[in-house]
């Protein structure tokens, strides 16, 4: 008897394409090395995440002129796809991506980029606004993000998420994530994404993101929390969540616990809450218990930048859970990931992963 379609997309265990749903804000990444003084003269923390202000102008072009400029597509969630498509390698387009560009050169870039990683990217494309970047400003292996969306702010649901040949991509997936940073953009493509989740028993992951979503975006953030079945973040965004959420803890395993409780509509599935500490150990709940998972040993002097750590550890969570892998590999995976990405500039990644 003939193959069906169904069987020529399927990969091993079963793999379909779109099987993982990501939407965020697609930027490109300008990165270079700075000193203090450039962190110091625009008051940035030599370890952030921020939403460039009027004062963050200049930034942007005196960083294209240092002499190690480079460039790389990034945007966090666009990164965790795109390193959950490479850690699965075959079938191409397992991984959906939907954010909003630029009818322009870095625009196109993306569209390359997104391309060349086998994504399948629908991006929803305007031209009121240039597409988005982020000033990855390193220092050693600290890395500070100044983020500036643009066109990624111009994200739309009812011209892209609603439209029936999108919106049919979403109900493809069985596994959705979204970083919290989409938070500030459309609150409402969220909620629409993570309630069909919940509805159908799908899987929902958010990433904390960043300290000033937790501060600054808490009314959307707390509304989207009944639908997520994973929530990631990294040890400060935890304890920032944690003071902003009057737990009056700084343990960490306690403000997972703690986490893991909160309200939760869809009741079959307990949340799970993993929060990555750089190179300490990963913290996470297993059932009702919360566990320790050590990271991948590194040498300091292998480690070229941190940029993209975190959304690797997501990607290469990501690529396992999608094949319905247990909690420890989806960790085991992405602490792998994460280890390949400190090894070079910005997120990105050899040709294979060597992950088994």
């Amino acid at each position: 008897h003939r193959l069906s379609d169904e069987t020529l997309t399927r990969g091993p265990d079963s793999l379909c394409q779109n099987a993982l749903f990501g939407m965020g804000n697609p930027l490109l990444d300008i990165s270079a090395v700075v000193d203090k003084d450039f962190l110091d003269k625009y008051g940035l923390k030599p370890n952030d995440q921020i939403l460039a202000e009027e004062k963050h102008k200049a930034l942007f072009d005196e960083i294209v002129k240092k002499s190690k400029v480079e460039y790389h597509a990034g945007g966090s969630t666009q990164n965790s796809v795109k390193i959950a498509q490479w850690m699965i390698q075959e079938p191409h387009k397992v991984a959906t991506f939907f954010g909003c560009i630029g009818t322009d050169h870095f625009g196109e870039i993306l569209k390359q980029k997104a391309a060349e990683a086998h994504v399948d990217a629908h991006y929803y494309e305007q031209s009121q606004e240039p597409t988005g970047t982020c000033a990855a400003c390193i220092t050693g292996d600290n890395r500070s993000l100044v983020a500036n969306l643009a066109a990624a702010n111009c994200y739309n649901k009812e011209k892209h998420l609603d439209v029936d040949r999108n919106w049919s991509l979403v109900e493809k997936a069985r596994v959705y994530y979204i970083a919290g940073f989409f938070l500030t953009v459309s609150p409402e493509s969220i909620l629409k994404v993570a309630k069909h989740a919940s509805d159908n028993n799908k899987i929902f992951g958010l990433n904390l993101s960043a300290p000033f979503i937790s501060q600054f975006f808490k009314e959307p953030l707390m509304k989207v929390m009944p639908y997520v079945d994973i929530i990631f973040g990294n040890e400060t965004e935890a304890a920032t969540f944690a003071k902003e959420q009057g737990f009056e803890t700084e343990d960490i395993a306690e403000i997972a616990r703690r986490v893991q409780c909160l309200p939760k509509v869809n009741k079959n599935r307990q949340r799970i809450v993993v929060f990555t500490q750089g190179r300490e150990d990963t913290v996470a709940t297993v059932g009702d218990k919360v566990k320790m998972f050590p990271v991948l040993d590194i040498d300091q002097n292998d480690i070229v930048d941190t940029n993209g750590a975190g959304d690797a550890f997501v990607g290469g969570f990501l690529s396992e859970l999608v094949q319905e892998k247990p909690l420890e590999e989806c960790i085991r995976a992405g602490h792998y990931a994460a280890n390949v990405i400190i090894r070079r500039v910005g997120c990105t990644f050899p040709e294979k992963p060597d992950f088994h």
